[in-house]
């Protein structure tokens, strides 16, 4: 993929608060993540749902990115299922809530 193309892309990116929920929009690739890591832990204290429903694609730099703030936050409801998650998921072992699966 042309640098242009990669760095269009990861300025589409984005999150936003909307009650309890993280929202993401975009394609949630490794252009992307580090210019949202600042931005999604600033507004993490709280959020108890990531909603993906807006999400173009997801890497694994993305899903990095969404276990982790999971983590962090205790997310319980992890809402979406864009193009790239199941298989990541299914690959790394984690569960419905971007969580290991024991």
């Amino acid at each position: 993929m042309p640098r242009v193309e990669r760095e269009d892309r990861a300025a589409t990116a984005s999150v936003r608060r909307d009650g309890d929920a993280l929202v993401f929009a975009g394609a949630l690739e490794r252009a992307a993540v580090a210019a949202l890591w600042p931005r999604a832990l600033a507004l993490l204290p709280g959020a108890t749902r990531l909603d993906l429903g807006a999400v173009a694609h997801v890497d694994s730099a993305g899903l990095a990115l969404l276990a982790e703030l999971g983590a962090r936050a205790g997310v319980a409801v992890v809402s979406g299922d864009p193009p790239g998650l199941a298989g990541l998921r299914a690959a790394y072992r984690l569960d419905a809530t971007l969580a290991a699966a024991r």
